[in-house]
């Protein structure tokens, strides 16, 4: 079986090595020319276009950045659907609007390909070490022969429902986790500005109710000023936004949601766009006037 994979970014790259340390055949398309020579230097083959990865391909995986990105990859110029056949499986792992995978899928469907939308969570590192969170929608017996494949990238796949479910329950999580690093930086600027170590109330709460999975990543990442990209806040808000379009599409209001945008909005206008989420803390250190925890110093002894 041949794999295609398009979309070698900060998560793409790590998930595809996984499959070729798994022993698929992969062929590989991205816009950055020396990554895909550094994938054929792995054994992978790589590919100019889209078009060329599905002539090639079994089953093509997609690791994008939005909608649009997506759109243009499989329905534009040079895109898959030029070299797609009746029976081909497309699993786009990008995180996007759910009422876009849907449409997607019903485009393919009338040449006889299934789309699975299989966003993933868990940032880089969880990329790198195949652990990921998949959540997935789609024709359950195309994901039930796309399963073991997802397994080489990823420790929990769950089947959410029909195509567009994947990626509404991504959206979900999506809005969990930028409340909880908000919750988290609100509890640490109590702290600060009470005269508490945020390092001990870290230490003293994250075993009880107020542990969480977001809190030992992230709430690390801010007392130690450490704000290297697992996630960007560009990225973040991208998703955000696909949540509350999609809420207005089903009429739910997600007022939470609203406001942890306007503030990741407000830090990404302060140029932080590009680092990771754990730095919407810097939104209140802002506006206290504060810093929270100690930035390490990477400098080797002389």
């Amino acid at each position: 079986m041949k794999i295609g994979f398009i979309g070698l970014g900060i998560m793409g790259k790590p998930m595809a090595l996984n499959l070729i340390k798994a022993g698929y055949d992969l062929n590989v398309n991205t816009l950055e020319a020396e990554v895909i020579k550094q994938f054929e230097a792995e054994g992978a083959k790589g590919y100019s276009t889209a078009v060329d990865v599905a002539r090639n391909s079994d089953i093509i995986i997609l690791m994008l950045p939005n909608s649009p990105n997506c759109d243009q990859v499989i329905f534009g110029e040079n895109g898959l659907k030029e070299g797609l056949t009746e029976g081909q499986i497309i699993v786009d792992m990008s995180s996007i609007n759910p009422v876009e995978s849907q449409r997607f899928a019903q485009e393919l469907e009338k040449i006889g390909v299934a789309y699975i939308d299989a966003p993933v969570s868990g940032g880089e590192p969880k990329a790198i070490d195949g652990t990921l969170a998949v959540m997935a929608g789609g024709n359950k017996e195309k994901f039930d022969e796309v399963l073991p494949i997802i397994e080489k990238m990823a420790s929990s796949v769950v089947y959410t429902g029909d195509v567009g479910a994947g990626n509404t329950t991504k959206l979900a999580n999506q809005i969990v986790v930028a409340l909880n690093i908000a919750a988290v930086s609100e509890a640490f600027t109590l702290a600060e500005k009470a005269g508490v170590d945020p390092k001990v109330v870290y230490n003293a709460i994250r075993g009880g109710l107020a542990g969480s999975t977001v809190m030992d990543a992230k709430g690390t990442m801010m007392l130690e000023r450490r704000y290297d990209p697992g996630f960007r806040i560009d990225l973040h808000i991208k998703d955000l936004q696909n949540a509350l379009d999609t809420s207005h599409t089903v009429n739910a209001s997600l007022p939470l949601t609203s406001n942890i945008m306007e503030i990741l909005q407000a830090i990404r206008n302060d140029g932080a766009g590009q680092l990771d989420h754990s730095a919407i803390v810097k939104y209140y250190e802002k506006i206290n006037n504060i810093e929270i925890g100690d930035e390490i110093d990477n400098t080797e002894n002389n």
